[in-house]
């Protein structure tokens, strides 16, 4: 850690929101993210949560390509850059855009599928990167996680010391670079997540866990769309 709190002079912190992916299990024959939901496309929930909280300076979108001008309408003023194929991809093309700040600057990760992250969470995330480098957004399991092999159970374990990943995830900036240049480094490199990346090539880095939220679904299925409708006719009262 270099010692510097969240709430010091001169940190700035960003909100990275990651909207690159296509969501083809939807079947909307669009993007996911610019469903409409509760009457406004899912990617405006999280621009507005972010763009409104008085802890973040400033958010960024990361959008699919071919629909970077659709993004743009709905984050003026804000930065919107084009996505990659993967997720991953689309994290390095922002830190890329943000190789000019500096290391101890703070960047949220959040994907735009989970569309209803609200101050709470985002202050959570921040109060604990005054003390972490890195920090996981997540709920406790509460269905029974069993490892398959061949068909057959090969493992259960206790789900007691299991909880399931949500965004946003943050991180010092300087911390979230040396763990990608050396994934980039490694032929076998393969993530599905930041906080995964950390994890592997910077083992010695703790990552502290946050409490999340119900809401913060991850629409990925039609079925979840309707769910959403749900969550977006109360997310309008509580930002």
């Amino acid at each position: 850690m270099n010692g510097t709190g969240i709430g010091d002079y001169g940190v700035k912190r960003i909100a990275v929101i990651l909207a690159g992916g296509m969501g083809l299990r939807v079947g909307a024959g669009m993007p996911k993210q610019l469903i409409e939901v509760g009457g406004r496309p899912l990617l405006a929930y999280p621009i507005e949560t972010f763009a409104s909280c008085p802890l973040i300076d400033e958010v960024i979108v990361v959008m699919a390509s071919g629909f970077v001008a659709r993004a743009e309408a709905l984050a003026v003023g804000h930065r919107v850059i084009e996505g990659g194929d993967t997720r991953t991809a689309s994290t390095l093309n922002a830190l890329e855009l943000l190789a000019g700040e500096p290391d101890e600057t703070v960047v949220l990760f959040h994907d735009a599928a989970r569309a209803f992250v609200d101050h709470a969470v985002i202050g959570r995330c921040l109060k604990a990167l005054e003390s972490y480098d890195s920090v996981a957004v997540a709920l406790p399991v509460t269905d029974t996680i069993v490892a398959v092999r061949d068909g057959h159970v090969a493992d259960m374990p206790p789900r007691g010391g299991l909880v399931r990943f949500q965004t946003p995830q943050g991180f010092r900036l300087g911390s979230l670079r040396r763990a990608y240049e050396l994934a980039l480094a490694d032929p076998a490199f393969a993530a599905t997540d930041d906080c995964g990346v950390v994890h592997r090539y910077l083992p010695d880095v703790p990552i502290a866990i946050v409490e999340g939220d119900e809401r913060l679904l991850k629409v990925t299925t039609a079925l979840d769309l309707v769910v959403a409708e749900h969550f977006a006719t109360s997310y309008r009262d509580s930002p």
